[in-house]
């Protein structure tokens, strides 16, 4: 199983609708990393915790068909998000089956939004998220810095980074108890600790 997030796919499509120039082969792009991803590990299931498509229908939906059309044998899901308000039955044409709530599988739960209301039963799940878009901010000694996304996984719950990049970052405070994945380029790599800081 390949698992991802906020994809976000209509996004650039929805800026050019209302004027705001954006560059098209942005998502076209993602998507074309989508598909490397699957050549490149062959999942049986493509798992998509929300936001797939951003916006209602726009030109930029229907290279989705097309792009479903090179897998047709690989299973995908797709938790709905709070961006994913086009009709349950474009996402069934597309070939996904379409859950609205949550999605379980042992060890996990599945789910776009973290989990913030301790009345959820998990029956011991770990939850497993996306919609924040989880980023850390690396200073350099010289005064600089760059954000990058990242994995984050606390011990309550995981957050997985966006995998569209026209998404942004929100910035997540690292404590002892956390584990960090920074997504830089083609590599994800581990965020060192400092055993003195408790906060980064």
């Amino acid at each position: 199983m390949l698992i991802i997030s906020d994809v976000h796919l209509g996004k650039v499509g929805h800026f050019r609708k209302a004027g705001i120039p954006i560059p098209r082969n942005l998502e076209q792009e993602d998507l074309a990393l989508l598909s490397d991803l699957i050549r490149m590990y062959k999942p049986k299931t493509l798992l998509i915790l929300g936001d797939f498509f951003h916006s209602t229908l726009n030109q930029d939906w229907y290279w989705i068909p097309l792009w479903r059309d090179q897998f047709p044998n690989m299973k995908v899901i797709l938790v709905k998000g709070n961006h994913d308000i086009l009709s349950q039955e474009r996402f069934l044409e597309a070939g996904m089956e379409y859950i609205p709530d949550h999605y379980s599988l042992y060890p996990f739960y599945f789910c776009h939004e973290p989990i913030l209301n301790e009345s959820i039963n998990l029956n011991g799940l770990y939850p497993l998220s996306g919609h924040v878009h989880p980023g850390i901010t690396l200073n350099g000694k010289g005064n600089q810095s760059r954000r990058l996304s990242c994995f984050y996984f606390s011990p309550e719950q995981g957050l997985l980074p966006a995998f569209g990049r026209f998404t942004g970052t929100h910035k997540l405070a690292v404590t002892r108890k956390s584990h960090i994945f920074i997504v830089s380029g083609n590599s994800v790599l581990p965020l060192p600790t400092n055993p003195i800081d408790p906060l980064i």
